[in-house]
């Protein structure tokens, strides 16, 4: 709420006043205390964060000519970012804008995509040709923007010529995650993270913003001592990890033992999961084929083949129905989510009929 605050730039006692938080969790008299001291933190500590140096800059009395300025995702862009526009749209020969309106998806942030859809250009062009989706994704992401009631630019793009496909699925079972490249998009992180648990049990291999489905240490513990097993010298720090897999200094290792059974003191889930991949023909060094994440953190890629997670929590359902600008909000977020598909797109049945988003 501080920074959603910050980034409308208004003060926090009016974010409190809108009434967007929960207020079984957040009440004034903490949500106060905790602002006064982080801006007394940072006034002692002489520290300052993104907006603070935004701000900073839209104060200065001077600031350097340009001859031209551009600037990306001009749909995310929050109020006090947009301050920081029309001063230096007053230092620039030529300003650029590049955005997309039906990729707005930060509005809980701060964004406001209204002054990105109203504001005024000399000149204003539509990239009319997609170089990422095929005519099926294509057709899809149009159900979701077709229910944006609130301001919208009217735009008409064309797919890339390739016809894809779009289907819907009731589980994994659906599709052969064995080949092929992979995007799992969920709604929320608890369904991302039920994927992922779920990816586990199959013994797919996979990938997260973060990290890798498996444990780097134990795996790279398990190379190092086949290694050693065919000869090879280990450093100390190869030596002290496997002696706390196998539960024995390195002079009482057996050579002739396999990994899998030498691993004494790693959970057998964790030993049979390297294992598996392995054994399936997974190259654990190189990127996974399958990446899974939430919708908003995998805005700017893509993936030739999408599954998109229908689930849409009770909370968000309740929060559309109160206010036209987060229901248009959330048809941006399915649109977004159709989008990075480049050539097919599974929709996976929520596990709740009730918790289901119409796609």
């Amino acid at each position: 709420m501080i920074g959603r605050a910050i980034n409308r730039d208004i003060d926090i006692r009016e974010e409190f006043d809108r009434n967007e938080h929960n207020k079984k969790e957040i009440k004034w008299r903490i949500l106060k205390t905790i602002n006064d001291n982080l801006k007394e933190y940072k006034r002692v500590k002489k520290k300052l964060d993104f907006n603070d140096m935004i701000k900073q800059l839209i104060e200065k009395e001077t600031l350097p000519r340009f001859k031209v300025i551009f600037i990306d995702e001009a749909q995310d862009l929050s109020p006090l970012q947009w301050k920081l526009y029309d001063r230096l749209k007053e230092q620039a020969d030529d300003i650029y804008l590049a955005g997309d309106d039906d990729q707005a998806i930060f509005a809980w942030a701060g964004a406001d995509v209204n002054r990105f859809i109203n504001e005024k250009a000399d000149k204003e062009r539509v990239l009319k040709y997609s170089k990422r989706i095929s005519r099926a994704v294509q057709e899809q992401s149009e159900i979701p923007i077709e229910n944006i009631e609130g301001l919208r630019k009217e735009k008409i793009y064309f797919p890339r010529d390739y016809e894809g496909e779009c289907e819907h699925i009731n589980n994994l079972d659906h599709v052969d995650l064995s080949t092929g490249e992979w995007g799992i998009l969920t709604r929320t992180i608890n369904r991302l993270v039920a994927m992922q648990n779920e990816l586990k049990e199959r013994n797919l291999y996979f990938q997260n913003n973060k990290t890798k489905s498996f444990k780097k240490r134990l795996y790279e513990a398990h190379v190092n001592y086949n290694s050693w097993c065919r000869g090879k010298i280990l450093d100390e720090k190869e030596t002290k990890d496997i002696e706390e897999y196998i539960g024995k200094p390195i002079e009482d290792w057996d050579p002739d033992l396999d990994w899998f059974d030498a691993f004494k003191e790693v959970e057998y889930e964790d030993k049979d999961y390297i294992k598996q991949m392995l054994d399936n023909g997974e190259d654990l060094d190189s990127p996974a084929r399958i990446f899974v994440s939430t919708i908003h953190a995998f805005k700017g890629g893509e993936k030739n083949n999408i599954i998109l997670c229908l689930d849409q929590p009770n909370k968000i359902k309740k929060a559309i129905k109160k206010s036209k600008d987060k229901a248009d909000e959330e048809q941006r977020v399915w649109y977004v989510g159709i989008t990075r598909a480049r050539n097919n797109l599974y929709k996976l049945k929520a596990k709740k009929k009730s918790n289901a988003y119409k796609l």
